[in-house]
């Protein structure tokens, strides 16, 4: 009879699957296995026939995407003879325990969990799950298996409720307090306030008849992996290469650091060349205003027009403009400074490719391929943004910019365009800002499947065009 043997990492990894709290949250940095840790957590239960247990993420791409947490347990359930149930995301085991994978993404899922006891409850990055869902979940979490029901979690540094709810194992730069690390507190909930005390007896006597829930967290990096470490020597240098804020939290575990002026681009990264360099790539990107209706507000939004150029593996910024102006005159503008830049390209010896970001909507479309229309004959098409915020779009353009790798033509512009670079997300305006991450992001990956579909648009509009 074969012995299968699985078990914790020496450490941090063990600290988490050995605590006997309530609710143990494991995690900080990236790379500190958290996930392997959540997985295993359950087997100690499966021989149990009346035990289930269920292991959340946010949305069911998290679990089922190409390496993660459903592939994870193919590779480890199968030890113990689990079988799956691919359809239902669920693990049967031969004594009768089962693991199942589901997610809460809205605050109306909950309302399938109504009536369900669940005696382990795993969250795998708790930071993306709401308040309300994490403690409306709390109530689900009974059992009568003869498994003391609890709750297991991992997460990364993220500012938000669950920062608050493990503030006392955080310090002031944001770091986790190493003699705090496991510790054990206790807390009670009344009307959505959370008090908290050292001991379940001095929360007694102010609350009595509350039964207190015990809370622990237990802070991991990278460098409490080791086997990923050794497996993978190169996902040190990934994290490194992230941007400030996100190697911040993914690599140094802080929980306080947020966008602010100057670390999410500063000005002291960039470095400056004379003159423009020959060959090479260049973007123009454009970020329009809003709609004229806008127009009409004390402050109103910018367009802004920002070329780079990739060339030798560097990027440079070589110019900048951003207007207030209507519709109209706006578009003009757009086709004037496009096709001098499509000259200057050409002088330059120069690819040249003319993005702007689409908005959602038929209408949108519409007017993207007509934008396109009037730029005839050069490489311009609307890019869609993935969903992605701002700030993350920017994120790949700042990693670039703080190693160094970005530099700005000297010319009349440059203190306008730095100042708007350093001061994001704080300033009033963030156009210039995202015009810059969108030729970069152009310049690096542009795929965007509606390139495709604006080209067709723009074929279509040209047939009609004959016809008519």
């Amino acid at each position: 009879m074969t012995t299968v043997d699985i078990r914790p990492q020496p450490g941090k990894q063990e600290m988490f699957l050995s605590t006997p709290v309530d609710i143990g949250i494991y995690g900080g940095a990236a790379g500190g296995g958290k996930t392997f840790a959540l997985l295993i957590e359950p087997l100690r239960h499966v021989s149990n026939k009346n035990f289930g247990a269920v292991v959340f993420r946010r949305t069911m791409p998290e679990i089922t995407k190409e390496g993660a947490m459903w592939d994870n347990s193919m590779e480890l359930y199968p030890l113990l003879n689990g079988q799956a149930n691919v359809n239902e995301r669920r693990w049967y085991f031969p004594d009768g325990g089962r693991i199942t994978f589901s997610h809460i993404q809205y605050d109306k899922d909950l309302d399938a969990w109504r009536g369900a006891q669940i005696a382990l409850m795993c969250f795998d990055q708790l930071e993306t799950f709401t308040e309300k869902q994490f403690f409306y979940m709390m109530s689900r979490n009974r059992s009568t298996s003869g498994v003391r029901p609890y709750v297991r979690a991992t997460c990364n540094p993220q500012p938000g409720w669950l920062a608050k709810f493990i503030d006392w194992w955080i310090g002031e730069d944001g770091k986790a307090i190493p003699d705090r690390c496991g510790v054990i507190r206790w807390f009670v909930r009344i009307d959505d306030k959370i008090i908290w005390a050292d001991s379940p007896e001095i929360l007694s006597i102010d609350y009595p008849g509350i039964p207190a829930k015990s809370v622990t967290f237990i802070s991991a990096n990278l460098f409490d992996n080791k086997i990923l470490m050794e497996k993978d020597p190169g996902y040190l240098a990934n994290l490194k290469a992230q941007s400030k804020v996100d190697r911040e939290r993914l690599l140094e575990s802080n929980w306080k650091i947020e966008p602010s002026a100057g670390n999410i681009f500063n000005k002291a990264w960039f470095g400056t060349v004379p003159a423009m360099p020959s060959g090479g790539e260049i973007v123009l990107f454009w970020d329009f205003a809003s709609t004229e209706k806008e127009i009409a507000k004390p402050d109103p939004d910018f367009t802004a027009a920002t070329a780079m150029v990739k060339n030798n593996g560097r990027f440079t910024v070589l110019d900048c403009v951003d207007f207030q102006q209507g519709p109209a005159e706006t578009e003009k503008r757009f086709v004037n400074i496009s096709r001098q830049w499509a000259a200057k390209a050409k002088m330059l010896g120069a690819k040249l490719k003319i993005r702007w970001e689409q908005e959602p909507g038929s209408a949108s479309k519409r007017d993207a391929a007509r934008m396109a229309s009037l730029l005839a004959g050069l490489d311009a098409h609307a890019v869609g943004t993935g969903g992605k915020d701002k700030i993350t779009r920017a994120k790949a353009l700042s990693a670039q910019a703080e190693a160094g790798n970005v530099d700005v033509v000297e010319a009349d512009w440059n203190d306008h365009y730095l100042n708007h670079m350093h001061n994001q997300p704080d300033a009033d305006h963030d156009d210039i800002m995202d015009s810059s991450s969108g030729a970069f992001n152009a310049l690096t990956d542009d795929g965007n499947a509606l390139v495709e579909m604006y080209r067709k648009q723009l074929e279509e509009m040209k047939k009609s065009k004959e016809k008519g």
